[in-house]
């Protein structure tokens, strides 16, 4: 399933909004009466059909006997009852002031026409939902397609509005959401007034003759995804609103991009396609936001250059002292959703060139994911280029990058995180683009990690080895000199020892001799003595 910027038969990704989930309960009741694009109905609510004809449903007995007219219906509808008008022009001005869900059986040939009488629908109760209907000629202004009154928490969905003083406003309202409409020739297609927290995203709004979008007063509401051509004021008009975030849209042909009056500041305009006669229009120079997250937006009259080849441009766009796009992309940009296993997944393309027909698909035999799309309107001679944002959690890394069935290497970019992936590459045709994250690749990237770490441990160990060996030897020489020099000293110990023995050897000699003279000396020293003692005696 894909989704992009125009809107083409998409479900929107939501902001960030206070009250998100109750939109996305009634999300749900809308979805769960709705069972094809022809708006088929579940019978989970009470349902209340209408039929301007009385003999084109089928009847027979099956269904109750329908309505003739809308208005007629909802006197007999209590809150949470579902109005299914099948096909036909209903001349009415409806008021809605209950609870309920009007759906037409398709948008293109069931019509609510206000006969420039008054307005189409005028909705003052929370929570109603208005989808598969075209909504046409309401009286002049301030009448309107479809007017939401000091309520809440309604969805304006899958309509056609045309030919109205203007299509929808909200005069008071919060936290109501306008999605996936078409509105041609209108007055302002989308005025807001004072409301807050809305939600204005893949709307298709050509023609108007003043403003595409116009917020008076207005703050914390979000434009995502819109295409806003050909207005004859602005595609955007910003009188006195505040923190306002425009995202996604693509705003071309118009006689103003974007106007911004009446202090006017900090909103958030990022990854638009600008393409207009005057791209900004300021009535002061309050600032405002021009980037987000190291990305801008695309302005048709850029010209600077992009000399690392990332997308995006090295120069600021200036628009004056400050406001300045710091960031500016080379190319258009496009998003997608993709769903993976019942998750959306936003990938994103800035490409010079033009992107059509993505596809999301998982090789059946080799569970290879895959990003197919095609760029084409390459000028002979001259390069295209692709900035590809792809999601981690969607399709892992390494990426092969195919133009048709040719390989190429594309680049990873420095801001690749373990969140999403950035590759950049270039061509210079058109081309099917294949964008494959395979499994077999990427166990062979592990492996080969592996290996390599292994190669790493083997090459330490080796090392190591070699430092012991190289120790070894140095051990081996000392311990040899330590062996010459323990030789040596036993050499020189032998020589001592047997100095000391022949000193022992004289030492017992000379003494022995002494002892002997000593005695020899004592005994003549005795004798003598008692020789003389005899003399005397004799005497």
């Amino acid at each position: 399933m894909l989704f992009n910027y125009a809107g083409q038969n998409s479900i929107q990704r939501m902001g960030a909004m206070k009250k998100a989930s109750l939109f996305l309960m009634l999300l749900l009741v809308v979805n769960a009466i709705m069972l094809t694009s022809e708006n088929l109905v579940k019978a989970e609510t009470p349902i209340i059909y209408v039929d301007d004809s009385n003999i084109t449903g089928p009847w027979n007995g099956t269904l109750e006997q329908p309505y003739k007219n809308i208005s007629a219906a909802l006197t007999q509808a209590s809150n949470g009852y579902t109005i299914y008008v099948f096909n036909g022009t209903y001349e009415e001005n409806i008021i809605v002031n209950k609870t309920v869900y009007l759906i037409g059986e398709s948008k293109y040939s069931t019509i609510i026409d206000g006969r420039r009488l008054g307005t189409g629908i005028s909705i003052s109760a929370n929570g109603v939902s208005v989808s598969g209907f075209t909504i046409r000629n309401s009286g002049t202004y301030p009448l309107c397609g479809i007017l939401v009154d000091n309520s809440a928490e309604n969805i304006i969905t899958n309509n056609i509005i045309t030919s109205n003083s203007e299509g929808v406003r909200l005069f008071r309202a919060n936290n109501n959401m306008i999605v996936d409409n078409i509105f041609v020739d209108n007055g302002d297609s989308i005025s807001l007034y004072s409301s807050s927290n809305n939600q204005i995203s893949a709307n298709v709004i050509r023609q108007s003759k003043n403003n595409g979008i116009f917020l008076y007063s207005s703050g914390n509401n979000q434009i995502l995804r819109n295409a806003i051509l050909n207005g004859q004021i602005a595609g955007i008009s910003l009188p006195d609103s505040r923190h306002n975030l425009i995202h996604g849209n693509t705003i071309s042909e118009n006689a103003v991009g974007i106007s911004l009056l009446l202090f006017s500041t900090n909103n958030t305009f990022y990854h638009n396609n600008f393409d207009n006669a005057d791209e900004v229009s300021l009535l002061d120079d309050l600032p405002n936001v021009w980037d987000y997250g190291g990305e801008g937006n695309y302005w048709s009259d850029y010209s600077g250059q992009d000399l690392n080849n990332d997308g995006i441009g090295d120069a600021h766009y200036i628009i004056d002292s400050n406001n300045r796009d710091r960031y500016p992309l080379m190319g258009m940009y496009h998003e997608f959703d993709l769903v993976l296993e019942k998750k959306k997944h936003l990938v994103s393309i800035i490409s010079n060139s033009t992107v059509s027909d993505l596809e999301f698909e998982i090789g059946g035999e080799t569970g290879n994911k895959i990003i197919r799309f095609n760029v084409s309107g390459i000028i002979t001679g001259s390069s295209g280029f692709s900035r590809v944002m792809i999601p981690v959690e969607l399709m892992e890394g390494p990426y092969i990058v195919l133009l048709d069935s040719r390989e190429i290497v594309p680049s990873l970019l420095d801001i690749s995180n373990e969140v999403n992936a950035y590759l950049y590459f270039t061509y210079t045709n058109n081309y099917t683009v294949s964008v494959i994250s395979s499994k077999t690749l990427l166990l062979y990237y592990e492996l080969l990690a592996k290996y390599l770490e292994i190669t790493g441990y083997l090459s330490g160990l080796n090392s190591t080895y070699y430092d012991l060996l190289g120790n070894y030897s140095s051990l081996s020489e000392i311990l040899a000199a330590l062996n010459m020099s323990y030789q040596k000293h036993l050499s020189e110990y032998s020589e001592q020892a047997q100095n000391i023995r022949n000193l022992i050897y004289i030492f017992a000699s000379t003494t022995a001799v002494l002892l002997i003279a000593t005695v020899y000396l004592s005994k003549n020293v005795y004798e003598g003595k008692t020789y003389k003692n005899k003399k005397v005696e004799e005497r």
